[in-house]
């Protein structure tokens, strides 16, 4: 996390988090918070909101220098780049990074510490997965044995 941004954040707030009662409201207060701009079937963009511009930058910014790291960070950026694009990694990554800002300002005795790139792949439950897979392929008429590689 850059020091930058904290100082950043910290110069735009202070230093007291009474002002953000919970983890998302920092992330509003930047206009982070993704927008639902729908009628119908009809997809907008949505306004940009009122959000301080200064705390977004600086968001962005270390986002942006987050997502080529091999961290949480860097790894959520991936999945969520893969799926919706870069732009969007971009601000959920920043999104992350304000709610971490916020847990560490909120109390001074905590400690950041990365979950690391794999942290989605030690989550994996090995056997459930094999067993929707399996399940999807017998729904589909066909009998399978499974064994494992040697």
């Amino acid at each position: 996390m850059s020091e930058h941004l904290a100082r950043n954040i910290i110069a735009e707030t202070g230093p007291d988090m009474a002002r953000f009662p919970a983890p998302g409201h920092p992330v509003s207060w930047a206009g982070l918070v993704p927008v639902a701009a729908r009628s119908g079937n009809r997809h907008g963009r949505g306004k940009k909101g009122h959000g301080d511009s200064y705390a977004r930058n600086a968001a962005t910014q270390a986002a942006n220098g987050a997502s080529r790291t091999r961290t949480f960070l860097g790894e959520r950026y991936s999945r969520v780049a893969r799926r919706r694009g870069k732009a969007r990694a971009l601000v959920a990554v920043a999104r992350s990074i304000l709610i971490i800002i916020w847990h560490l300002l909120k109390d001074p005795t905590a400690r950041f510490t990365d979950l690391g790139w794999d942290h989605y792949a030690r989550k994996v439950d090995k056997d459930r997965k094999l067993r929707g897979h399996l399940a999807q392929i017998q729904a589909l008429g066909y009998e399978v044995t499974i064994t494992p590689a040697a």
